[in-house]
C-alpha cells in the first residue's frame, strides 16, 4: 500500500469549491470561545462541503491568527457571516427554508443515527453547536425546531466541539453519498 501524493487527491480549487455542489447544511456557532476550534469546524465545513458557517456572539471571526492556524486556508473557502445573536442567525436560516436543529443533550433528542428521517422532508439543516463549557444556550434550544444528539458509550458524554460538528457533518455527508 502507498500513500497517496497530494496531486493525486483529485482536491478542487479554492473556485471549483465555490461553485461545486454544497451539503444542504449551515452550520452556526453560538458563542464558541476557541478560535483553535473556529478554525477546525471552518476545514471540516470544506471536507464535508457544508454550504456555510455562522459565527455568533462571542464567537471569533477571520481574519484571525488562531482560526487562520487551524483553518488552513478553509476559512477563504466556506462561506460565512458574522452575527451579533445567535437568534439573528436563526430567523436568517430559517428565512432562507432551513429547519433548525441544535446539537445538545436534551429531553427528546433524536439520536445522530435517526437524522435520515429529518433529511426524507427534503429541506437543508441549520446546524447549532455551542459553547466548550455551557453548549448552546436554553433560549437558542427554545428557539429550534429539535435537537440532535450524539449517541455516546463512556463516561464524560461530551466531546470537542470541532469533534461534535466533524462526527455530525460526517453522518451527514455519508449518508448523502449512500443515497446517490
Amino acid at each position: 500500500m502507498r500513500k497517496l501524493k497530494n496531486a493525486e487527491l483529485g482536491r478542487k480549487t479554492p473556485e471549483e469549491f465555490r461553485r461545486s455542489e454544497k451539503l444542504p447544511v449551515m452550520v452556526v456557532l453560538d458563542n464558541v470561545r476557541s478560535a483553535y476550534n473556529v478554525g477546525s469546524v471552518f476545514r471540516t465545513c470544506d471536507a464535508f462541503a457544508a454550504e456555510k458557517i455562522f459565527l455568533c456572539g462571542i464567537t471569533a471571526f477571520p481574519p484571525h491568527k488562531e482560526i487562520k492556524k487551524t483553518a488552513l486556508g478553509a476559512e477563504e473557502t466556506v462561506l460565512w457571516k458574522y452575527f451579533k445573536t445567535t437568534a439573528a442567525a436563526i430567523k436568517e436560516t430559517r428565512e432562507a427554508g432551513y429547519v433548525v436543529y441544535a446539537v445538545e443533550q436534551t429531553e427528546n433528542s433524536i439520536p445522530l443515527n435517526y437524522i435520515s428521517a429529518l433529511r426524507s422532508k427534503g429541506m437543508g439543516f441549520a446546524l447549532i453547536f455551542g459553547n466548550e463549557v455551557n453548549g448552546v444556550q436554553q433560549e437558542i434550544i427554545e428557539a429550534c425546531d429539535g435537537c440532535i444528539e450524539i449517541p455516546q458509550g463512556g463516561t464524560k458524554h461530551s466531546l470537542n466541539i470541532a469533534v461534535s460538528a466533524g462526527v455530525v457533518l460526517w453522518e451527514i455527508f455519508r449518508q448523502r453519498m449512500k443515497s446517490k
